[in-house]
């Protein structure tokens, strides 16, 4: 996969491509990163890439050809029909979900807003959708563009150790994950559910499963609607 970011803040993408297992694929070049900023294609020396909105208000708003020619360098450096995706509050909610379908994509060109956000007419003629991370205001999209690029890519192939790890994760199937235990057995005088030191595979993922759905209704039960419920 190759994807493109543009934002007025590179160096905020370097760690991502350092830890991890997001960070080993990147350096297994199994993810290449490129990384575009606006102000490298302004034309005066202030490189200048917002302005006072029309209409009046607070705050200014990015103007429309820096993002614009930032935009046909991604896809020069990608490919000329990858979809460009505008991280906005105003975007469809970021889930699951659309975490897998991205990580089917070959490429993606994720644009950082900033300030008040862009130019409309950039959002209108050169924008293939737009994504939120969530109800709530950021001081831009670098934040957003960093937890879609490490839901995404953790789920490509190869990318997790054990290709179970993301199949059986929360929001699978509109369900929370089930609580994990480790060593010790016995700590502080708590212990581990017996079921899961019994060795009995088909007992176990009825605990899981119905552990799943308990803690679903317990943190999440906006996930479940009255059918699941009852089929479960």
């Amino acid at each position: 996969m190759h994807i493109a970011i543009i934002s007025l803040f590179p160096e905020m993408f370097q760690p991502l491509t350092r830890f991890g297992v997001v960070g080993r694929a990147f350096q297994q070049q199994n993810v290449k990163l490129s990384l575009i900023n606006p102000r490298d294609f302004t034309t005066d020396r202030h490189r200048t890439v917002d302005d006072r909105p029309y209409g009046g208000g607070a705050g200014m708003v990015m103007l429309a050809e820096p993002i614009y020619q930032a935009i046909l360098h991604a896809k020069a450096m990608v490919a000329d029909k990858t979809k460009v995706y505008y991280l906005c509050p105003q975007g469809e909610p970021f889930n699951q979900q659309r975490a897998s379908q991205l990580s089917q994509s070959q490429s993606m060109i994720l644009l950082c807003g900033r300030y008040e956000g862009l130019d409309q007419r950039v959002i209108d003629h050169h924008v293939d959708g737009l994504i939120s991370i969530g109800d709530y205001i950021l001081s831009g999209g670098e934040m957003a563009a960093l937890s879609i690029i490490d839901s995404v890519v953790r789920l490509m192939p190869g990318v997790l150790g054990h290709e179970d790890s993301a199949r059986y994760e929360s929001f699978q199937d509109n369900l929370l994950e089930h609580p994990h235990y480790t060593r010790p057995e016995s700590w502080q005088g708590h212990t581990v559910p017996k079921v899961l030191c019994s060795g009995n595979h088909h007992d176990i993922s009825q605990w899981q499963k119905t552990q799943s759905l308990k803690q679903t209704e317990r943190y999440r039960p906006d996930l479940l609607t009255e059918t699941d419920k009852s089929s479960r």
